[in-house]
C-alpha cells in the first residue's frame, strides 16, 4: 500500500533531491564550500529546485562522503574528486560484467537445439 504513495517512493528513491545543501553539508559534517568545491570539479552535479537551490540525493551524498574521507586523509579535492569517480566506474563495470557472467551461464546451462 505504501508504493501507492508517490512521496514514500520519492522518499525510497537514491536518486530523488531530498536534501538542501544546508543539510546536505550538515549531514556529511561539512561546509557548503565543500559541496560546491566537489560540484565545480565535477564529482556530483545536483538538481536546482524551481528558485535555483541546489538539491542532493542520498547517492550523491554517498559519494560527496567518500570525498571528504579522501580530503580528510590527505588527498587534493581534484585527486579525491577523480579517484572517487574511477572507484564508481570500476563498481559499474564489475556489475556488468558479473551480469554478462551470469548470462553466460544460464546460456550454457539451457540445453541447445538438437
Amino acid at each position: 500500500m505504501a508504493s501507492d504513495n508517490p512521496l514514500h517512493d520519492r522518499l525510497d528513491d537514491d536518486d530523488y533531491p531530498a536534501y538542501t545543501m544546508g543539510r546536505a553539508a550538515e549531514m556529511l559534517g561539512t561546509t557548503p564550500a565543500f559541496l560546491r568545491a566537489i560540484g565545480e570539479a565535477r564529482l556530483i552535479t545536483p538538481l536546482r529546485s524551481e528558485g535555483g537551490h541546489r538539491r542532493y540525493s542520498r547517492y550523491q551524498l554517498r559519494i560527496a562522503a567518500r570525498a571528504r574521507e579522501l580530503v580528510d586523509q590527505g588527498t587534493p579535492i581534484e585527486a579525491a574528486c577523480r579517484i572517487v569517480i574511477l572507484e564508481d566506474q570500476l563498481e559499474e563495470a564489475q556489475r556488468i560484467n558479473a551480469e554478462y557472467r551470469r548470462a553466460a551461464g544460464e546460456a550454457t546451462a539451457r540445453p541447445g537445439p538438437v
